[in-house]
């Protein structure tokens, strides 16, 4: 039987019926629920109520949500998870670069939304601990990004500087959508910014090294048109 979670989380929609099939499913599981129907009252919830995380619709009433999350952005760093149904990629990219942690399309799986929503609470919470998460695991992959060192089945392996360079990035996001742009932005340089080719190679080339199946990617997922997530878990165990 799976552990309550806890935590306050806060609903921007302007559904009511949606807004209850997320309360009913979320307090299932342990959380506290607070409700907003509009752009500016979600604003104001989210920099006084103190949610641990948002769920923010797009379509709202008397705002974008890009609008709002573009607001809460400016002053505040609270986990969002963007709860539209708008599919067009250019949405997901805009949503995704403006400052949201993720993006689900309605209609959506409840279980597929509750695991984000755990994942992301639990990165936020590391984060927002002494320190930033520097090692990672998943199956028998380790990555100890103060030493550089990343080992497959307790074996070393060899990265150029770019393909480092990516996987750090991600693991620096773990859990979350990074997008080619910024990805390409970050470590190509600014001028890069539309060569999503460049990246295609190095994640490829880099997902074989991890052994990770290019085919079926289970650590280093492709949301398409979007950018990249990387499945791993902090990784607290002393060598």
């Amino acid at each position: 039987m799976e552990t309550k979670s806890g935590g306050r989380i806060l609903v921007v929609d302007d559904e009511r019926q949606i807004r209850r099939f997320l309360r009913i499913s979320l307090a299932s599981q342990g959380y506290q629920v607070i409700e907003a129907e509009t752009g500016g009252e979600g604003l104001t919830m989210a920099l006084t109520q103190s949610p641990d995380l948002v769920l923010l619709d797009l379509g709202l009433p008397d705002r974008e949500g890009q609008e709002v999350l573009e607001a809460l952005r400016a002053q505040s760093d609270v986990p969002v998870i963007v709860v539209s149904v708008r599919e067009r990629e250019a949405e997901k990219v805009r949503a995704l670069d403006g400052g949201a942690n993720d993006y689900v399309t309605k209609p959506f799986g409840i279980q597929e939304l509750l695991a984000r929503v755990r994942r992301l609470l639990r990165f936020h919470a590391g984060q927002n601990g002494e320190a930033l998460a520097s090692r990672f695991r998943q199956g028998d992959l380790r990555i100890d990004l103060p030493r550089r060192r990343v080992r497959l089945a307790e074996e070393d392996l060899h990265l150029t500087p770019k393909e480092y360079a990516v996987l750090e990035t991600l693991c620096r996001h773990a859990g979350r959508v990074v997008t080619q742009t910024q990805l390409l932005r970050e470590i190509w340089g600014p001028s890069h910014a539309e060569d999503s080719h460049y990246l295609r190679i190095l994640v490829s080339r880099l997902r074989h090294k991890l052994g990770d199946d290019p085919q079926t990617p289970v650590l280093l997922q492709t949301e398409a048109g979007i950018g990249y997530r990387l499945q791993v878990e902090p990784d607290d165990a002393d060598d």
